[in-house]
């Protein structure tokens, strides 16, 4: 952008400067006005030229900068495409490493359980028959209706 700013500069310099020369030096020749027009005359040939040059180089640096940017806009798309990848992969694996570690967690609390519950269960009554202990301690059997 710097570079289009520098150029435009330059290029409105050199309009103005080649205007300023060409009237500075009608204002000191002394010369007819045959001879001024003749000397205007090419003078603004010669402007016109210069100017025509000036015009295409900047149309040549313009082209340069689009194709640089274009390039530089291509990198940067692969760049991004790449880390979007990367970051995908990397997703994937800590997805697989908290399954890992949560299913680790879960069957380590299933043992856990398992353990406890065999050791403290009581023993296995049938639906139909419950027991009671009375206050002296003597179990007595009790149906379900």
């Amino acid at each position: 952008m710097s570079e289009r700013n520098d150029f435009g500069a330059f290029l409105a310099g050199f309009i103005v400067g080649g205007v300023v020369g060409v009237l500075t030096a009608l204002l000191m020749a002394p010369q007819s006005g045959e001879e001024t027009r003749e000397y205007l005359r090419k003078k603004s040939i010669e402007l016109k030229e210069r100017t025509e040059i000036t015009a295409e180089e900047a149309r040549k640096k313009a082209e340069e900068a689009l194709i640089e940017a274009r390039r530089k806009a291509e990198e940067l798309a692969k760049q991004a495409q790449e880390q979007a990848i990367e970051l995908q992969r990397r997703g994937a694996e800590v997805v697989e490493e908290q399954k890992k570690k949560a299913t680790q967690v879960v069957e380590e609390a299933a043992k856990r359980v398992g353990r406890k519950g065999t050791a403290s269960e009581p023993e296995a009554t049938t639906h139909e028959e419950h027991r009671w202990e009375d206050e002296g301690g003597a179990s007595h059997p009790t149906h379900a209706s």
